[in-house]
């Protein structure tokens, strides 16, 4: 055998099965690294309801509202969110603003089997023209254990254009039953203190169902009501607000 032929095919080889090994090599590795989920999150929302409710009372005089949000959120826990909503019982009040802007911030965080939820919250009705503010600040605080979640949330200004009625408090005993295939229960009770004004508090009730469809469609049918006095709840075209009343609402997250 010739020598020099002998030790061509021998590099030739030798090459052939490096090549073979980078080839099976690189297609072992994956084509780049897995990118580290981020610790940001930014979503939005958009919803329509038959009677925008709030601690049973309605805002809407019973009417339709429609409303928009967007949430920002850090996986340390920390969170922000805006949102807005067409109401019309500034205008009943004998004032003139059409929205409800809420701004609000707080932190989310579990220690052992409870969750727990605190923050700030500030709604806020542009061009109101009332004698006593409605713009209300609150402070909040939230526990949840399995199913249950008790919040307290604790005015610093005056609540909702009451006069004097600084430090009213609000609590709410609610829990969420999964019943799978994206249905829920979500039965709820609240207590709103207006201080100083003792006439004005009362109690809350719903019972509301749920249907997550997927793709951020959720829909909703509830009844709610209260045991507000009625004299103090009523508008001025005759209608109370705090009645036992359907309730039913289609939002859409993205």
């Amino acid at each position: 055998m010739n020598p020099i032929s002998c030790c061509a095919r021998r590099v030739a080889l030798t090459a052939a099965l490096t090549a073979w090994a980078t080839g099976a090599a690189a297609q072992a590795a994956p084509d780049t690294a897995a990118a580290p989920a981020s610790a940001h999150a930014l979503s939005f929302n958009v919803a329509l309801t038959s009677d925008y409710r709030y601690r049973g009372i309605s805002q809407s005089r019973l009417k339709p509202a429609i409303s928009a949000g967007a949430d920002y959120s850090h996986a340390s826990g920390f969170y922000v969110g805006t949102w807005l909503t067409s109401i019309r019982w500034i205008k009943d009040a004998g004032g003139d603003a059409p929205l409800e802007w809420d701004l609000y911030g707080g932190y989310k965080g579990t220690a052992g089997p409870l969750g727990y939820d605190v923050g700030l919250l500030h709604y806020n009705y542009p061009r109101h023209r009332l004698g006593v503010s409605p713009n209300t600040t609150e402070v909040y605080g939230a526990l949840t254990w399995n199913v249950l979640t008790l919040k307290y949330s604790h005015a610093l200004t005056n609540l909702f254009g009451f006069a004097d009625s600084r430090h009213s408090g609000y609590l709410d005993l609610s829990a969420t039953f999964d019943l799978g295939d994206g249905w829920s229960v979500v039965p709820h009770v609240g207590r709103q203190w207006v201080r100083h004004n003792s006439a004005s508090s009362y109690t809350d009730y719903a019972v509301t169902v749920n249907k997550d469809f997927g793709n951020g469609l959720v829909a909703s049918a509830g009844v709610q009501g209260t045991n507000a006095d009625k004299a103090l709840y009523t508008t001025p075209s005759g209608r109370f607000t705090g009645r036992t009343g359907l309730v039913v609402g289609l939002k859409y997250n993205f």
